[in-house]
Formats: C-alpha cells, sequence, structure tokens
C-alpha cells in the first residue's frame, strides 16, 4: 500500500517492535475487529470511533459470547 520510500522507511522505523495483543492479533488474523463508535451532541452525518483494546475487547468479547450461548 505504501508506494513512496521515504513513507516506507518511516512506517517500518515506527512499527519496528511493535507488539499487539494476542485478542486484537487473533481478530485481525480473522478479519473482524471490534469498535465503538463515539460522536459527540451535535455531530450530523460524521461518526468518530475507536478500536476496542485491553479489558473492554475482553468485555465485549464475553457479551458477545453469552448473546451467541442464548441463541
Amino acid at each position: 500500500c505504501i508506494r513512496d520510500r521515504y513513507q516506507r522507511r518511516v512506517h517500518g522505523k515506527r512499527s519496528h517492535g511493535r507488539k499487539l495483543e494476542k485478542t486484537l492479533e487473533t481478530s485481525i488474523r480473522n478479519g473482524r475487529l471490534l469498535a465503538k463508535i463515539s460522536s459527540r451532541p451535535g455531530q450530523c452525518g460524521a461518526a468518530d470511533g475507536y478500536i476496542l483494546e485491553g479489558p473492554e475487547l475482553e468485555f465485549y468479547l464475553k457479551q458477545v459470547e453469552k448473546k451467541k450461548k442464548k441463541k
């Protein structure tokens, strides 16, 4: 994706030594990321959000599994 040689070098330096959590890595590998939409009051037609990590990701994964077991 990164075409520019300079950008590739910068990206390589930044990502060197970076490690992901196991749960986040498996969700990326499976092709399903859990994210939370966070919007402020008064925004029209715009949605901001973030990818869930750490204890928040574990909490929502448990909620999804509970929901699957009920069905």
